[in-house]
């Protein structure tokens, strides 16, 4: 287990989010989408922050841990970032970026999860990170 993975499991468990069913199968969500524009530039902010830390240099990134992934991030502007962090197995992301100055981090853990950022405009943001079980 990373230790991302691990930061966000103690988390939840500091939230008494620790009673999921163990076969259940499924997936959980949980995203943020800036509801005004200093929101929305500080969540990029802490996106580049991120990427500066962990040695990301292209507005598009992807990193998968594991095996049957599969991460897409297509962008169409100026000044977008993209960052797509997969840690299991059998994950599908996608990232799809139109306009400028746009910013979105998905991250997915455990097995077999879905999810997707569409954004169209400028200076959007959004973060999501996902669990499968």
């Amino acid at each position: 287990m990373t230790r991302t993975c691990r930061t966000i499991a103690g988390l939840f468990l500091a939230l008494g989010l620790s009673t999921l069913p163990a076969m259940a199968g499924g997936q959980i969500s949980f995203g943020f989408t800036p509801a005004n524009p200093d929101q929305a530039r500080t969540l990029s902010t802490g996106l580049q922050i991120y990427s500066l830390v962990r040695g990301i240099s292209s507005g598009a990134y992807a990193e998968q841990n594991g095996s049957g992934n599969a991460a897409g991030i297509a962008q169409q502007g100026r000044n977008n970032r993209g960052i797509i962090i997969q840690d299991g197995n059998g994950h599908t992301g996608i990232i799809e970026q139109n306009g400028n100055n746009n910013s979105c981090g998905l991250f997915q853990f455990g097995t077999r999860t879905n999810a997707q950022c569409l954004q169209s405009g400028n200076g959007l943001s959004g973060i999501t990170t996902v669990f499968g079980f």
